[in-house]
């Protein structure tokens, strides 16, 4: 049984994203593609083929985030890179000088 026939997709014919904190609705186009999903690819370039146009499929579904949300994604995972390395660091800094309190 094919995975989005099982999550009832096939019927509806449209898929719920959660953006924050409104829900979108969005109407989902090919999101069963008998054509791509049961076709046997022939060789090699048939199959490259069809492993491209799988994932610009994918790629059509993906919610991209707004520059906004890339803003504080990107503070958040630099201020908490930046806090783990004081972190790490204070650590190394203690053990150096215990170290070379014991063993002189």
């Amino acid at each position: 049984m094919n995975f989005y026939k099982s999550l009832g997709y096939a019927e509806t014919g449209r898929t719920i994203n959660i953006v924050g904190d409104k829900e979108v609705i969005r109407k989902v186009s090919n999101v069963i593609d008998e054509k791509h999903d049961t076709e046997v690819a022939k060789g090699i370039f048939g199959r490259i083929g069809l492993f491209y146009r799988q994932v610009l499929s994918e790629l059509r579904k993906v919610v991209w985030p707004t520059r906004n949300q890339l803003t504080t994604y990107t503070a958040v995972v630099l201020v908490f890179v930046g806090f783990i390395i004081a972190v790490v660091s204070i650590l190394d800094l203690a053990l150096t000088k215990i170290v070379f309190w014991i063993f002189g």
